[in-house]
């Protein structure tokens, strides 16, 4: 289904189908951003599916374990932890990394969901642009760090018949809205231009191009990483949804005006937190593995990303060089995960 603004509303106001369930017994879940929101939401659907194992990763302990609280009273599941992962940090991510795999034996679902979407400019403390950080940087190295522990997990479930392990990626519909101009396509770094503030004007970040260009990021990623995976028979399933327009605390920095016509626009158009969330859930569960790899997921159907994205090949590979040139220097395993698992090394530009 090609974009239209037409198509928006006819799938904002589409009867919700059916959540995808499955047993999940034997399987681990974890979800980024997991104590508000869409990714609260989901797990609570996916508690109610019995994981072996769900662990909601959030930043605030607090709001987690708040968030837990909630989950068991209103599903009665009680195997679920909260682990700590701040995704403005780049360390914090190592960390996590490292405690789940030392940890836990497999992981089955990965669901990227935390995202920001300030107003503001702010620099993390790694020196990128909040909303850049967060939505692509992060989601990009968490994913990588995991992707050994879901390859081997993979490896386990080939003897069992079981589904391949699953990176599901949250995106946007908005992806669509934006387009890197020549100034941008100009600089040695493309990244490294469109974290600074000569990109990130208020105009930008408070308007949402800034945020539109992270979720574009997202399915560049995806769709890199998909292409590199094993064409025949990949280990790991790589997806990409879009939850449609919804109900947030996303966006609660917002004021004033901004904030006054986002509420309004909220009340006349956007879908509860809950029925977004299926999306997620879909992404995880629904389909055949080479139906959904690399592919775009909006309204429980496979959907065409932005033409943008078709036509402009080079560029996400060369946003996946870029990306890996900064998370290696962030993070040396990278380049290791890159060349064991993606079959090739990768050589910084010089």
């Amino acid at each position: 289904m090609k974009f239209s603004w037409w198509n928006v509303l006819l799938t904002q106001f589409s009867r919700p189908l059916p959540v995808a369930s499955e047993d999940l017994s034997e399987q681990t879940v974890v979800i980024l951003g997991a104590n508000t929101g869409l990714g609260f939401e989901a797990a609570k659907h996916f508690a109610r599916m019995e994981p072996g194992r769900l662990i909601l990763a959030c930043r605030s302990q607090s709001k987690g374990a708040e968030a837990l609280d909630t989950l068991r009273r209103e599903t009665g599941y009680e195997r679920g932890e909260v682990w700590m992962i701040d995704l403005a940090d780049f360390a914090s991510i190592g960390r996590f990394a490292d405690r789940f795999n030392q940890e836990e034996a497999r992981l089955d679902i990965l669901v990227a969901n935390a995202a920001s979407g300030l107003a503001t400019y702010e620099l993390t403390k790694d020196g990128y642009e909040t909303t850049l950080q967060v939505n692509h940087l992060s989601t990009t190295l968490v994913s990588l760090l995991l992707l050994p522990k879901m390859v081997a997990t993979s490896k386990l479930n080939s003897k069992t018949s079981a589904r391949k392990p699953r990176l599901v990626v949250v995106s946007s519909g908005l992806h669509h809205m934006y387009q890197f101009d020549a100034r941008a396509l100009a600089k040695r770094s493309v990244l490294s231009y469109v974290s600074g503030s000569e990109h990130c004007t208020p105009a930008n970040l408070a308007g949402g191009r800034v945020y539109s260009m992270s979720k574009l990021l997202n399915v560049f990623f995806v769709r890199s990483l998909a292409s590199r995976l094993s064409t025949e028979g990949p280990s790991v399933i790589a997806t990409i949804v879009e939850p449609g327009y919804c109900y947030s605390s996303l966006r609660r920095h917002w004021t004033g005006l901004q904030s006054l016509v986002d509420s309004l626009t909220q009340f006349l158009l956007a879908r509860s937190t809950e029925v977004g969330s299926r999306q997620l859930v879909c992404g995880a569960l629904s389909f055949e593995d080479e139906e959904v790899h690399g592919q775009y997921i909006d309204t429980s159907a496979t959907s065409e990303v932005a033409d943008y994205v078709l036509e402009n090949r080079d560029l996400e590979d060369r946003i996946w060089d870029e990306t890996l040139e900064i998370l290696i220097k962030a993070e040396p395993r990278v380049a290791e995960v890159v060349k064991q698992i993606l079959g090739r090394a990768h050589h910084a530009k010089t």
